[in-house]
């Protein structure tokens, strides 16, 4: 496998500002995008050349190969990164799953609990046992795609959280991960860094709370210097006291979202009103413009929802995460109890907190 080689699955903002900042750096990147998606890689598929520019670095970054066959995009590289939103998991499992090799690791970021489902959709595929899935607590950069061929990274996250399955391989991956996005951190398993998720804690709570707002203006307003006000913050923490009793119920300690915020280097340390409102890099974020947005149809199901399957499965009320879901659903006319994550979906379905924690370290429930 190519040591320097890094294939990027994904075709979106954060996808095309990491392809670009990698190859800049010295990766051979593959970026490779589901055929479904073409669209998203056509304008650079002939010059594989992507504009970069903000504060990781300006130019132009001429990438290894870009493609929509896995057999290609899959057939080299030991690292590759899927940065996709957390409803495109499952496609890109099933579509990786005939063409990953023994060996190969895959890191989600983010990942919310996907390398589970992803590691059973290979595990029911067939694909080989040893493949190694990861995940990340946030993506690497506050990022856009402005053109579909130009990216601009406003911000570089700092110390990012790092989660493993199975997590025996944690180190050798942390340390391929660390190679290209210095300071990254381990959690104790992947269950303890899908829980450490920051955007399901912040945005369906902030959304919801302007979605007045956002609809009459479609999104000309600055949504953290704004949206994010003393009230806000208070349902955005208690969401927060729900998630950090979900992972204390699974003998995980993690930090609240107001230190979380300043450790991976989005604002200063304070309140979280004074992080976000001091950050350089979230107070120039404008809002969705509508409010069918991956703010909810992404952080809701794939975030809160799941998070308060695993608590119910562990004992844990989640009151203001289910409200929040019941209210989201109802502003957008879906059910997003159906549409979430499940328990079944995850591999891990009426596990106790034992079996969970053996099938966490050595892929294998006892």
């Amino acid at each position: 496998m190519a040591s320097e080689g890094i294939t990027i699955l994904g075709g979106g903002n954060t996808a095309f500002s990491v392809a670009a900042n990698l190859q800049m750096a010295g990766a051979a990147v593959t970026l490779c995008e589901i055929p479904s998606f073409s669209q998203m890689v056509e304008p650079i598929l002939e010059s594989r050349q992507i504009e970069l520019e903000g504060v990781a670095g300006q130019g132009t970054a001429t990438l290894e190969c870009v493609t929509t066959d896995f057999s290609i995009g899959l057939a080299e590289n030991e690292l590759n990164l899927l940065i996709i939103p957390a409803y495109g998991h499952r496609a890109f499992a099933e579509a990786c799953a005939p063409h990953l090799s023994s060996g190969q690791v895959v890191v989600l970021m983010p990942g919310t609990l996907g390398s589970l489902e992803f590691a059973r959709i290979l595990r029911e595929a067939g694909a080989p046992p040893d493949i190694v899935l990861a995940e990340t607590d946030t993506a690497p950069y506050v990022c856009r795609k402005m053109t579909p061929t130009l990216a601009h990274i406003w911000g570089v996250v700092g110390g990012m959280g790092l989660g493993v399955y199975p997590g025996s391989e944690s180190e050798r991956v942390r340390q391929l991960v660390d190679r290209w996005f210095p300071g990254v951190q381990l959690y104790d398993h992947v269950v303890a860094c899908g829980l450490a998720a920051m955007n399901p804690v912040v945005h369906p709570a902030g959304v919801l709370l302007n979605a007045g707002r956002i609809e009459y203006s479609e999104g000309d307003f600055y949504f953290y210097k704004e949206g994010i006000t003393p009230g806000v913050c208070q349902l955005i923490e208690q969401v927060d006291a729900e998630r950090l009793a979900v992972a204390a119920a699974l003998g995980v300690s993690l930090i609240p979202v107001d230190e979380a915020f300043h450790a991976a280097g989005f604002g200063p340390r304070g309140t979280l009103l004074e992080t976000i409102h001091g950050s350089e890099m979230l107070t120039q974020l404008r809002a969705p413009g509508a409010l069918d947005t991956r703010w909810l149809t992404e952080d809701v199901p794939y975030g809160l929802a799941a998070w308060s399957a695993l608590g119910q499965q562990y004992d844990v009320a989640c009151p203001t995460m289910d409200s929040l879901v019941d209210s989201i659903s109802t502003l957008l006319g879906r059910d997003f109890r159906a549409e979430r994550r499940s328990l079944a979906d995850l591999g891990i379905e009426g596990l106790t907190r034992e079996e969970l924690e053996d099938l966490l370290a050595d892929g294998q429930s006892h």
